[in-house]
């Protein structure tokens, strides 16, 4: 299993630079690609990597998150804080 995340991991590495949407590099970015059977979420803040949300087509998504020293660690949730306020409910 370790195999096809680190191949994926690869592949992702392999991938174009995409230009940065935002003026400023402090604002996040989700780069999302597609390869075979899954999707990556890529989630940068400031440009690191900080996770990264696999959803197979048939499976649980899972997350790929950057321990150091280790690379990166398979996650069943995410470790990322958005806020999520409620702007108009009925």
């Amino acid at each position: 299993m370790r195999n096809w995340i680190m191949a994926g991991l690869l592949a992702l590495t392999a991938l174009p630079s995409l230009p940065a949407l935002a003026e400023d590099d402090n604002e996040p970015q989700i780069i999302i690609s597609h390869q075979e059977d899954k999707t990556f979420y890529e989630y940068r803040v400031n440009g690191a990597v900080v996770e990264i949300k696999v959803v197979p087509k048939n499976g649980k998504p899972y997350y790929l998150v950057p321990v150091e020293g280790k690379g990166m660690v398979e996650s069943d949730h995410s470790r990322l804080r958005i806020p999520q306020w409620v702007i108009f409910q009925w």
